[in-house]
């Protein structure tokens, strides 16, 4: 038992559904409180320090934050449903709040008086003056009285479709029905996990609408006919969110106007790395461009093995000449077979994750200098869930204290179905000087262990597993003074890159071998496999990359729109104009876009975007060992330590020793270096 005692609790979870609603209006009624003192100040008392605005704003996500947190993991309907009343409260009040024009009078007038004064500020204190009186403008503070108000009622009403459309994703997913049969090809351990039930006689597998469940299908399942009623399923469990989608774009558009943007994509992207919507677009033509000669010839691959394989199996299906969505992911997983001899069915059982999970944090331990501390007994929201105290790794007293982390890594009815960090606290420096340290939760849906089967994982989800951790070493190693710029807090066409940085991690064979262990031999991946496993990411690249543009640029298409769109018509004819994959049903696959509607609009470019700094990142400096801890120092202090506290490009040029460039990102897409040295 560690002797070392964290100077901050962990967070308790013991909260009521009554508690939620309570507690969060008192919040508001104390921030409203610190606001209102605030446009009481006369103009020429207004400095950086009477302006007690950032840290109301931290102490107001103390109390908030992890109960919106609830409505993603709670196993408690009536907890989910409080958190999700509480959210829109929060939101509602973060429209009022943001449109005081009182307020926003008092920080242009702090600004004045600090020029006149000549005040000498810190990088992150002039970046936290010029962003609050920004945040003013794109509010539309600077509009007349009239406007203001239409835009408080327009931001309000988009707030509560967005919190309707999540819920909706989280909650209304289904199932659909297989026999045994129309399974074959499924590996048993996935099919043992599908609801067993008579129905007409016979017995039937209910398989649930989400990716943990609905993938394997689409993935094995011999019979075409499954895997097309499976996709088709899967891209339409979600109907009911098509009209509010469709809402959020036209009030997104109202606002936009309001504010004298052209379109919404313009206003997003203003604050990004990107810095307009124009050279998004430009970004993702000409990748796309690139990337069609690739993805076409890896098409014509995969039909080739389809016509094979309909020929060799005699199928009552006769072999059209097409290539549909629903045969993409089982032919890809077959050509990787063929070409590689990699079944991943076999690879999954390198993978157990009981081995797995604790070895992830070890290499992140070591190459951080870090140490998890598993805190027994402490409240959480489910018991399955771990709390661990974030220790420097030669921390002797709670001066090498860091914050908490959160595993919450097996799935549930209700809880969120994929994999992702969520920042529970932020952490900054209270204003007695204090540390507020941060708390990150890392919540998956890996499979759990039981006496009939063991809990495996694929390449897959291992990487992903490694991607979402560095984003919670992102938030624990982050140290601003504000609570606005830490850890990921920044423009989202950046803070993807440190995270896609570390996937490299899963292709190194060194680490390939420290991080499996065969569930019954014990055995890491022998050289030949992880020979297959790294050639594998070269593998149907184009096509992968195409399905990530066409993604992205429907998200920027309908905010760059200024009028109304069909947006299941636009969704089918640029997912088959893009990938080329032949589309069956029109299905609304959009109302499943939760990103759009979870605050990444205009955003899903910033996956390819932040692409190009992650590749340049890793090659340039962690290529050469990724697992030295000295390496690891200076990203911790070049990347991490600072969040979002100063420009990413500063970042960027610290870490890298010089401006960022396409280089490494054209090698990995293309295979082949480029011709010259591409400044961004």
């Amino acid at each position: 038992m560690s002797l070392l005692k964290p100077p901050q609790p962990a967070p308790t979870w013991a909260h009521a559904a009554e508690d939620i609603l309570k507690l969060t209006k008192e919040a508001i009624d104390r921030k409203r409180a610190v606001e209102d003192k605030v446009a009481g100040l006369p103009d020429n008392e207004c400095s950086f320090q009477s302006l007690a605005l950032a840290h109301s704003e931290a102490a107001f996500g103390d109390v908030t934050d992890p109960l919106s947190f609830y409505h993603h993991v709670s196993a408690d309907k009536a907890i989910r449903d409080a958190s999700n009343e509480a959210d829109g409260l929060m939101r509602d009040f973060g429209v009022e709040s943001s449109m005081r024009i009182d307020v926003f009078g008092k920080k242009l007038a702090a600004q004045r008086n600090i020029a006149k004064a000549g005040l000498s500020l810190t990088t992150e204190e002039t970046r936290l003056v010029e962003k609050m009186v920004l945040d003013g403008r794109r509010a539309g503070l600077a509009l007349p009285e009239e406007a203001r108000t239409e835009l408080a009622v327009l931001n309000k009403e988009l707030a509560q479709v967005c919190l309707e459309f999540r819920k909706n994703c989280n909650e209304g997913a289904g199932s659909i029905s297989f026999t045994l049969e129309e399974l074959k090809g499924v590996p048993d351990d996935y099919v043992n996990d599908f609801t067993k039930r008579e129905e007409g006689g016979k017995e039937v597998y209910d398989v649930l609408l989400k990716s943990t469940e609905i993938y394997p299908v689409i993935q094995n399942a011999d019979n075409p006919e499954t895997r097309r009623r499976a996709q088709e399923s899967f891209g339409c469990r979600l109907p009911q969110n098509v009209p509010l989608l469709e809402r959020a774009l036209e009030l997104r558009r109202k606002i936009a106007a309001l504010l004298g943007y052209p379109t919404w994509a313009d206003y997003v992207t203003e604050v990004k790395m990107v810095k307009n919507a124009s050279n998004a677009e430009a970004f993702l033509n000409d990748l796309e461009q690139k990337l069609r000669p690739l993805g076409a010839k890896e098409r014509d691959a995969l039909l080739a093995l389809k016509a094979a394989d309909h020929a060799e199996n005699n199928s009552a299906q006769p072999f059209d000449g097409e290539y549909y969505h629903w045969d993409h992911s089982y032919y890809s997983r077959k050509y990787l077979m063929k070409t590689l001899e990699l079944d991943g069915e076999r690879l999954k059982q390198f993978f157990p994750v009981p081995f797995v999970v604790p070895k992830i944090l070890e290499i992140y331990q070591t190459l951080l200098s870090v140490k998890f501390e598993e805190v027994k007994g402490a409240s959480t929201w489910h018991p399955d869930v771990q709390t661990f105290a974030v220790w420097e790794a030669d921390a002797t007293d709670e001066s090498g204290f860091l914050g908490y982390c959160y595993m919450d890594v097996h799935p549930r009815p209700d809880k969120y179905g994929g994999n992702a960090m969520w920042s529970v606290l932020r952490g900054y420096e209270r204003p007695s000087g204090e540390r507020a340290f941060p708390v990150a939760a890392m919540v998956g849906n890996l499979a759990k262990q039981n006496p009939e089967r063991p809990a495996l994982m694929s390449h897959f989800n291992t990487t992903l597993f490694f991607h979402e951790m560095g984003h919670v070493f992102h938030e624990l190693l982050s140290r601003t003074r504000f609570a606005r710029f830490h850890g990921t807090a920044g423009p989202t066409d950046f803070a993807e890159a440190p995270s896609q940085m570390l996937e490299n991690w899963c292709r190194e064979p060194a680490i390939l071998a420290k991080m499996s262990s065969h569930y019954e031999t014990k055995e890491p991946l022998p050289a030949d496999l992880i020979e297959k496993v790294v050639q594998s990411r070269f593998v149907n690249i184009g096509m992968f990359q195409l399905q990530q543009v066409f993604m992205a640029q429907f998200d920027l298409k309908v905010h760059m729109a200024t009028e109304a769109v069909d947006t299941t018509a636009l969704w089918n004819d640029m997912h088959e104009s893009i990938t080329r994959l032949k589309q069956g049903k029109p299905c609304p696959g959009q109302a499943a876009f939760s990103h759009i509607m979870n605050g990444y609009d205009v955003g899903y470019y910033g996956y390819l975007y932040s692409l190009v700094y992650a590749e340049d990142m890793y090659h340039t400096v962690f290529k050469q060992d990724p697992l030295d801890p000295k390496l690891g120092w200076h990203y911790r202090n070049s990347v991490l330590l600072p969040g979002a506290s100063r420009d990413e490009e500063d970042t960027l040029k610290e870490f890298l020793g010089r401006p960022p460039n396409a280089e490494a990102f054209t090698k990995l897409l293309f295979g082949r270096a480029a011709g010259t040295t591409t400044d961004l």
